[in-house]
């Protein structure tokens, strides 16, 4: 606590007051009116007119499971040339996984372009597409089973209205045509029916009435599935959310395809400014080598066959389509993207997209984009605010934005536009297929990873409670590996400065980036004046924590991508902002640095209190701004993290009353902010603006209730909470409680700096609030007390080693005993 002579806490809750009100002015004036307005065109565009008739052409070529490893210029000649003179990115196409194989199936992937949304097919496994049944009026067509396709996402935690993307061309006075199954899944209208369907290219030859053109080279997904003819779909089954961990990516195939024609420039669309993002689940990875379990073949969409039993009596979908037969397939994947080409009129945007996977395992896969806007270099899209990456989701958007009509309300994309110049095509794919490979390799190290971490903390938590017991000479040794755990957490976000992925043993690589970055944040804690200080060392490594994960926000959340306590794109979960274990060693790192500033201040607390307060809402700022961090959970839990510390601080008391008022508090100030983002055009709304949305259009309970349950699902993470059960234990029952152990080392360090209480006490509660508040859940304070713990031994151990020696204290005497001798 600062000192007798410090401000009242009237005059702290006027400050906190009036910060506040500073902060969400600011955050409601660029949020309302920030730079990229519904005026903003792509570079080099025009805007499209909402609600004029559609503008140009677009053809949205489908190629389901091609990968950027698959492409080669001698091989795939016209798949290259497109994306030679193209824009380019790698495309996430995580839909809704069928129940027991976690990928997105070819189906569930073009019923995702119908929608706008993550949509999902019926059946338990990925199987070939039933055709569509001619109408007998010489063009039109009906999708088979099309309300079983539509009762299938009312079963979908999505709900995606199927027919919005031909629905809202056929409204603007525009036709549409599909060329294969696969692609009048797409095409089809809000009732299933196809307005003009051909089975191949040549099929349908002239495709100039058309204003939107969907085709279908689906040659790899054929291969994988066995050509197999589907029958109509009967049944539903809700979808499971689980991931499975792909295997390296396969080799290219060759093929000799027509030339691909040029095309020239059309009406571009507007381009947003941000995104919905869902926050990632605590981590759980299958080996790669494995394919993962499915549930028995569907008689409605039928997998591939051979199947094998497991040990749960489930058959199992076979791996990815591998060696000479995929190479074929690519081969004559190209030849039809070829021959659809050769068909496109001039002045036509042409779309090619990886629509889904075509395995057990899931995959990063293929993005290009030719003519209107279109030129040559990276594509990215305000819904990954990454570049060259952009999402399934984003190819209906970028359609209605093409053509210049609305975009229809349920669409949750955003449209792809230019990301900057691109290198030579061949290292621009070399990048974009390593790009995939970083995903594999993630969600082959992630669980030993966190198995590995969990196991050395337990073992360190053990180990320093013997050495503050007895061991009084290797006391230095415990502080210095204490420093270094604590700076574990944000080490594993700096390592993705490092590319250990592509290395020959990723899972070493990986432990020695993370050890050797916490090696140097502990060599700079112990580098200056600083470390003769209680909270010297400790400040470094909550600064670093906090500084280092605030910049990584502002600057595009580069460091999370592919992190393993991060997202990834495979999966889809979020692009951008604050992860739920990224905030919780942020928020963790920003409280612990305000009570070390605190004390370093305790001389002068009036300027403490201030500085404690404008870096806290900074940091509260970088957390839950809508270009930075967009994390609604943590706002509320960060309030209230940091308002309990700069109170305790000020000398203020904390009751069960004032936390519920901050709480209250921190929640108003999300809300204001996800309202302010609301009130932005609908195409630059993030995640914050379309919960709003949720809640105004009935849904936002069914979202609510998601979330819930998958925070409670998190409590059968056991590794993260023997982590979190253990790391509490070892706070309360061996430094807060030192007399039991004949030092009294916590209380020592409370004697010596009085802020870290707060700092301590602060970081917990917006750990156990964000637990209770996000999707993540056990994760949360897991991460938080992989910080705080190691930083108040730290403390706690410097302050044995600074106090004069004296005699044990029995176990029953108070906290305040005594230390034994420096080390």
């Amino acid at each position: 606590m600062l000192t007798p002579g410090g401000p009242s806490p009237r005059t702290v809750r006027v400050l906190l007051a009036a910060l506040l009100t500073l902060l969400v002015a600011a955050l409601i004036v660029p949020a309302s009116s920030g730079p990229a307005s519904a005026g903003t065109a792509p570079a080099g565009g025009t805007l499209p007119v909402a609600g004029a008739a559609p503008v140009g052409r677009v053809v949205v070529i489908g190629v389901p499971g091609l990968r950027w490893a698959d492409l080669d210029p001698e091989r795939t000649p016209t798949l290259w040339a497109l994306a030679d003179r193209g824009a380019t990115a790698s495309l996430s196409t995580r839909a809704v996984p069928p129940e027991g194989l976690p990928v997105t199936c070819p189906a569930a992937g073009w019923l995702t372009v119908s929608a706008g949304q993550r949509a999902a097919s019926p059946g338990p496994g990925c199987g070939a597409i039933p055709a569509p049944v001619a109408a007998g009026d010489g063009g039109t067509a009906s999708v088979p089973g099309w309300p079983a396709l539509v009762a299938a996402q009312q079963s979908s935690p999505f709900k995606a209205r199927l027919g919005l993307l031909s629905d809202a061309v056929t409204a603007a006075g525009g036709k549409v045509a599909a060329i294969g199954p696969g692609a009048a899944l797409a095409a089809a209208d809000g009732s299933g029916r196809v307005a003009a369907y051909a089975a191949t290219p040549a099929a349908l030859p002239d495709l100039a009435p058309y204003a939107l053109v969907v085709a279908e080279a689906g040659e790899i997904t054929r291969a994988w599935t066995g050509g197999r003819e589907a029958s109509p779909p009967a049944t539903r089954s809700t979808p499971s959310t689980t991931q499975a961990t792909p295997p390296t990516a396969p080799s290219t195939t060759q093929a000799t395809p027509p030339a691909a024609p040029s095309t020239t420039q059309a009406t571009p669309p507007a381009e947003p400014s941000t995104t919905q993002a869902t926050p990632p689940a605590a981590p759980s990875t299958t080996h790669p080598a494995r394919p993962t379990a499915s549930a028995p073949e569907s008689t409605a969409f039928p997998a591939r066959a051979a199947p094998s039993t497991t040990t749960a009596g489930a058959e199992r979908e076979p791996a990815d389509l591998d060696g000479e037969a995929r190479r074929e397939a690519v081969g004559a994947a190209d030849r039809t993207v070829g021959e659809v080409l050769s068909k496109v009129p001039q002045g036509t945007t042409v779309l090619v997209a990886g629509i889904s996977d075509s395995g057990s395992v899931a995959h990063l896969h293929v993005a290009i984009a030719t003519g209107g806007p279109y030129g040559r270099g990276w594509l990215t899209a305000a819904s990954t605010r990454q570049r060259a990456l952009v999402t399934i989701t984003d190819i209906t958007a970028t359609v209605t934005h093409l053509l210049g009509i609305p975009t229809p309300e349920g669409v949750v994309g955003r449209a792809w536009s230019g990301g900057g110049a691109a290198p030579p095509a061949a290292e621009a794919a070399r990048g974009l297929a390593d790009a995939d490979l970083a995903s594999q390799v993630l969600r082959e190290v992630r669980e030993p990873f966190f198995i590995a971490l969990v196991s050395a903390q337990l073992l360190f938590y053990g180990l320093a409670a013997i050495v503050v017991r007895r061991h009084r000479r290797m006391l230095t040794a415990t502080r210095v590996v204490a420093t270094v755990s604590a700076a574990l957490p944000v080490s594993i976000f700096l390592a993705q400065l490092v590319p250990w992925w592509s290395l020959r043993h990723p899972m070493p690589a990986l432990l020695g980036t993370i050890v050797a970055f916490a090696a140097l944040v502990a060599g700079l804690a112990y580098a200056g004046p600083w470390r003769g200080r209680v909270l010297g060392p400790p400040a470094v490594v909550a600064g670093v924590s906090s500084l280092a994960l605030l910049a990584d926000v502002v600057t595009g959340s580069r460091l999370q991508v592919n992190a393993v306590a991060g997202y990834e794109p495979v999966t889809g979960g979020r692009f951008y902002g604050f992860g739920n274990m990224a905030f919780a060693v942020y928020s963790t790192g920003t409280i612990l640095l305000l009570a070390a500033v605190a004390h370093a201040l305790r001389r002068r607390p009036r300027l403490a209190v201030a500085v404690c307060v404008a870096y806290g809402l900074l940091a509260i700022a970088g957390d839950g701004w809508p270009t930075w961090g967009a994390d609604f959970g943590g706002v509320p839990s960060f309030v209230l993290g940091v308002a309990v510390c700069v109170l305790m601080t000020a000398g203020g008391r904390v009751s069960v009353l004032r936390l519920g008022v901050i709480g209250l508090a921190g929640a108003a100030l999300i809300s204001l902010i996800a309202v302010a983002d609301w009130l932005r055009p609908a195409d630059q709304r993030t995640h914050l603006g379309a919960f709003v949305q949720q809640i105004i259009g009935g849904d936002g309970g069914s979202v609510v209730g998601r979330k819930l349950g998958a925070m409670l699902h998190t409590l059968g993470n056991l590794p993260l909470t023997l982590l979190s059960v253990v790391a509490l234990a070892f706070l309360f029952l061996v430094l807060a409680r030192p007399s039991r152990w004949g030092a009294a080392a916590l209380s020592l360090a409370y004697a010596q700096a009085p802020e870290l209480r707060a700092g301590l006490i602060g970081a917990l509660t917006a750990a156990f609030a964000g637990f209770l508040i996000n999707d993540s859940g056990i994760a949360i304070p897991a991460m938080a007390l992989t910080v705080a713990v190691p930083l108040a031994l730290a403390a706690s151990v410097h302050a044995l080693q600074l106090a004069p020696p004296t005699t044990a204290a029995r176990s029953s005497a108070p906290a305040e005993a005594t230390a034994p001798p420096t080390a």
